[in-house]
């Protein structure tokens, strides 16, 4: 995928290129840093057989969240020979106190809209998110996020009878408990692993990568616990914006599935025993 040459890159709405070098960027895009003659440095995707508007989720969602907390700023996107780019200002890593993480998230998540999903849908590797406006956060949750992915799972024959018995219980579960429990749509990263936040500038937090949405806030602390990263101070500093209560992991247990099923799609059964051991919950 990687055949990016020298003249590709003059073409971007940069002056002076002076060096151009691959970084790492997740599984998805090709990444790079690019340094101008004026020393300034910055951060490019690029998503190969795209068009302009690919990363458009992506910029709505770092705009949004930027009002709020800090996130790398949009600065260029488009299109040059069926690659579709975006070029953000890089960021030098430092190192920060996670706290400051636990509280800058939670403030994120005191910004509230009156309906659940975003202003587009978001293309993945496996499907389209669909985040068309609802009302509804079981709906929406149920048919806007689980049922598309149980149907590319299946289709990629990833399931079974068993998950699928245990995956109606935890839907009757899941829709039964929300018919009871308001959820206010908190604006979400989405995506919130420990890969997605770092520490730059004067050692403050930046959120990276979104895929954000409006949703349940606790749709974010499950993915914070699904892969580690993120230490008691986190928690602790969220908690004192939000309180945890006793029953808060076994409501989570319902929005990792949602993550680690979509692992076990691009993935394969290395996440199968994972998905599992949240499905026998049910």
């Amino acid at each position: 995928m990687n055949n990016l040459n020298t003249a590709w890159f003059k073409k971007l709405p940069l002056t002076d290129i002076t060096s151009v070098k691959p970084v790492s960027g997740g599984d998805i895009n090709l990444a790079y840093q690019i340094i101008t003659s004026d020393r300034k440095k910055f951060f490019i995707k690029v998503q190969p057989k795209h068009k302009h508007d690919y990363f458009k989720h992506e910029i709505s969602g770092l705009k949004a969240i930027g009002k709020i907390i800090n996130t790398p700023t949009p600065l260029y996107h488009g299109e040059i020979d069926d690659n579709a780019y975006l070029i953000l200002n890089w960021l030098d890593e430092t190192w920060g106190n996670q706290a400051d993480l636990g509280y800058a998230v939670a403030k994120m998540h005191q910004h509230y809209h009156d309906k659940f999903g975003f202003m587009e849908n978001h293309q993945t590797k496996a499907l389209i998110k669909n985040n068309s406006w609802n009302s509804d956060w079981v709906d929406f949750y149920v048919n806007q996020r689980l049922e598309p992915e149980v149907t590319v799972a299946s289709e990629r024959g990833r399931w079974n009878k068993w998950r699928q018995a245990h995956y109606s219980q935890m839907v009757k579960q899941f829709s039964n408990f929300y018919r009871q429990h308001e959820v206010k749509p908190s604006l979400l990263h989405g995506d919130l692993w420990a890969g997605n936040f770092l520490f730059a500038g004067n050692h403050e937090p930046f959120l990276i990568d979104p895929d954000a949405v409006y949703g349940d806030r606790e749709f974010d602390l499950a993915m914070t616990t699904v892969f580690g990263g993120f230490d008691n101070s986190f928690y602790h500093a969220y908690s004192q914006i939000f309180p945890f209560d006793d029953q808060l992991d076994e409501r989570l247990s319902w929005y990792r599935f949602y993550y680690l099923c979509m692992h076990l799609i691009l993935f394969g059964e290395s996440y199968g025993g994972a998905v599992d051991r949240i499905l026998s919950q049910y």
